[in-house]
């Protein structure tokens, strides 16, 4: 008897940081890159939206969430699954069969063309912060306290007005 693979067609959701989305391109060619190890063909791709989240997850409170239809062998699954798990690039996926919808509405939500064409944008707008001298790393935490300027500090053994002894 013949070893025949059983394909099944699959929605799949993935949601990317802020942080990450400043690497569109490089986001969507590692999400392409899970779906070339788990040997899927990509039906559709498109970017679903940008929102503020529900909850922080890993502290981020803004994400990007990209929606796909594939096709891919069905022992494949699960280790296509556990790659998106273990994604640094990623922080939350979601895998269900594509039952409810035909080959060609999966095919109608296919936008890998605006999200190429987003990606020359993000990157356009990233060189442009770049000559502006602005920063294009995100940073946590609270922002760092300016240095008192000189004439503000005192020298060592000098009093300030409020501190020096008065005259009885």
């Amino acid at each position: 008897m013949a070893d025949t693979q059983r394909i099944n067609e699959y929605e799949a959701m993935f949601l990317i940081s802020q942080a990450e989305a400043a690497d569109f391109g490089g986001v969507i060619d590692h999400i392409n890159h899970l779906f070339e190890r788990a040997g899927a063909e990509v039906i559709a791709m498109q970017k679903w939206d940008e929102r503020r989240l529900a909850y922080e997850i890993d502290k981020q409170k803004r994400g990007v969430y990209i929606l796909s239809y594939f096709k891919a062998p069905t022992e494949n699954l699960q280790n296509f699954e556990r790659d998106c798990n273990i994604s640094e690039r990623i922080l939350r996926t979601m895998v269900t069969k594509a039952d409810h919808l035909t080959l060609e509405e999966m095919k109608a939500f296919d936008r890998r063309s605006d999200l190429e064409i987003e990606v020359k944008e993000r990157a356009a707008r990233a060189a442009e912060r770049e000559e502006a001298g602005m920063s294009t790393s995100v940073s946590l935490g609270a922002p760092v306290a300016e240095e008192p300027k000189a004439e503000e500090v005192p020298a060592e053994g000098e009093a300030t007005e409020a501190a020096a002894p008065q005259p009885e």
